[in-house]
């Protein structure tokens, strides 16, 4: 399937067929190809929880209000937006870009005082804002990655946070932007014609607002 075909057969699928099991490979090609997603100076400030234990689902399923496709899905992404990871991360980062001769060594200096200008201190909106922005980015090509790999998806905005985070042992300074339920249409089911969407005309403007 073309990136074409996939992002406009995407869809949010709320009715997954139970009991089908992913395997971790399939789960890792699927996430080997959306880390490809771009990030801010490439520092990838991320963090991701598979579920796929049924019982662990049932837990998460009571974090997300009861919703069953958290439960019936194959696997349910936790997205974890990790604020605190530019420090660890940046040595790493510009370090690929002196070996690949992105840049001289006497610029790492540089780059990472621009670092902690552009994004601020750890405990920062600003840091919290870099963090989130990112991780929805990589969200979305799992979406679409999936959708090629003959996958289908739900992003889910609907759970209690605290909850998750104290039962999957998530530390308190990093946030989940979403989960992504993860599998296949449940047998018998057919999709409704997809719902409005804004016109071009009702958003897009050219050179000003």
């Amino acid at each position: 399937m073309d990136v074409l075909q996939a992002i406009t057969e995407r869809r949010s699928i709320n009715f997954f067929e139970p009991g089908i099991e992913l395997a971790d490979e399939k789960i890792k090609e699927l996430i080997e190809l959306a880390k490809l997603a771009p990030s801010s100076m490439n520092l990838q400030p991320w963090r991701i929880v598979v579920v796929k234990d049924s019982e662990r689902k049932k837990v998460l399923r009571k974090c997300a209000f009861d919703q069953p496709k958290a439960e019936e899905a194959s696997a349910v992404l936790i997205m974890i937006a990790d604020p605190g990871s530019l420090e660890g991360s940046i040595g790493t980062v510009l370090q690929s870009w002196v070996d690949l001769g992105y840049m001289k060594p006497e610029m790492v200096a540089t780059y990472k005082g621009m670092a902690g200008s552009l994004y601020g201190t750890a405990d920062s909106l600003r840091r919290k804002f870099f963090a989130v922005k990112n991780t929805s980015i990589l969200a979305m090509n799992i979406m679409i990655a999936a959708r090629g790999l003959g996958l289908q998806t739900h992003p889910m905005d609907g759970f209690d946070e605290d909850c998750i985070k104290k039962e999957f042992n998530i530390p308190p300074d990093k946030i989940i932007p979403m989960l992504i339920t993860v599998g296949y249409l449940r047998s018998g089911i057919t999709l409704l014609p997809r719902a409005y969407r804004k016109s071009f005309e009702d958003f897009v403007t050219f050179n000003s607002f």
